[in-house]
């Protein structure tokens, strides 16, 4: 059955919402807080089934100016859409958590619309709608551990955790999107699924100059994204991967098929002082990869050349999720629940 938009469930958690702000922000800050969120919300249309639900949402500044490669003054608006302003690089304080939010009741990721272009994950304490309010009361404040979670991952030099580039083989690096000719975003929300599309047009790597589409997917259940992407000519060396730390070791395997594998850390390799733990995961087919390696940054996965349309999964499991996983042996097994669904239904 279809509950909607929140409705008096939503109506609660905004009353708590103000509750838990007023020590930080005042009444009055809370307020314009909570009637940005509303409008957040009621701009976006997150979806609510049997209390599950999915959500995307791109958040930009209307109103104010630029000024050189910031953007100065305004006032965050949800947008369905977004053309990337040419002045728009990391840190240009115009688009809220500097890129698109993907979220469901267990987990939440966002993807630097920049020449970065890593994704990073947002932990949740709670299993409520959380992204309209991140980054409203300050643009990095998601850093900072809050009632419903924060910002996880350090991403750093690498692609985070699943997102998308190429690699050079002879110097082991991989190049992300510094050389664009337009960026164009659009966020889209039903009742099944939530998705953020990406055309990268005039895209400047390795000697080519290709368009490349990324659709990325989340469900209203478990974690994962799937990720589709979709190129107007065959090139070599797209990879995606997992941020590298060195503490923490990689693990792999193959379903018991052949069809399907997955690169996977576990461990302390989060931003938090507590001794939470995070598992991160790249599901992939067997017979589109190349190879697997590692550069200084992320532990990677390199697709064949010839195809002009690639599918996988990523995921995080952080242990302070509300009735998570906890430990590795439980992510792992996870994990090798997942290939056997792919190796039967070729779909998760």
């Amino acid at each position: 059955m279809t509950v909607g938009i929140l409705k008096s469930n939503q109506i609660k958690s905004k009353k708590m919402f103000i509750k838990n702000q007023k020590s930080v922000l005042g009444m009055a800050a809370a307020f314009a807080l909570l009637s940005a969120v509303s409008c957040s919300i009621k701009n976006n249309a997150a979806h609510f089934t049997d209390g599950k639900f999915s959500y995307a949402e791109l958040s930009v500044k209307k109103g104010g100016h630029w000024e050189g490669r910031k953007y100065i003054g305004g006032t965050f608006e949800n947008v369905s859409e977004l053309d990337l302003p040419k002045e728009h690089t990391d840190h240009s304080f115009d688009i809220r958590y500097e890129g698109p939010g993907l979220e469901n009741n267990q987990i939440a990721y966002r993807i630097y619309l920049d020449w970065r272009n890593a994704t990073d994950i947002f932990g949740k304490k709670v299993d409520s709608l959380v992204l309209p309010k991140v980054g409203q009361d300050g643009f990095d404040s998601y850093h900072e551990d809050a009632p419903w979670g924060q910002d996880i991952l350090k991403a750093g030099k690498s692609l985070g955790i699943g997102s998308y580039a190429r690699y050079d083989k002879t110097s082991n690096t991989v190049y992300p999107f510094k050389s664009v000719e337009k960026t164009f975003a659009k966020v889209s929300n039903s009742k099944t699924e939530s998705s953020v599309s990406i055309d990268y047009k005039g895209w400047k790597t390795l000697n080519d100059n290709i368009n490349l589409n990324s659709k990325l997917t989340i469900f209203p259940y478990d974690r994962f994204v799937k990720v589709d992407l979709t190129t107007n000519q065959e090139i070599d060396a797209l990879c995606t991967g997992i941020v590298l730390f060195k503490d923490v070791p990689m693990n792999k395997a193959v379903s018991k098929a052949g069809k399907w594998g997955y690169i996977s850390t576990y461990g302390k390799q989060t931003l938090t002082d507590r001794n939470d733990l995070l598992g991160m995961a790249v599901i992939y087919k067997v017979e589109d990869v190349q190879e697997l390696t590692e550069n200084a940054d992320n532990h990677l996965v390199i697709f064949k050349p010839g195809s002009k349309k690639i599918t996988y999964y990523f995921l995080g499991a952080w242990s302070d999720e509300p009735n998570g996983i906890k430990n590795k042996s439980e992510f792992l097994n996870d994990l090798n629940n997942k290939l056997e669904l792919l190796d039967k239904n070729g779909k998760l």
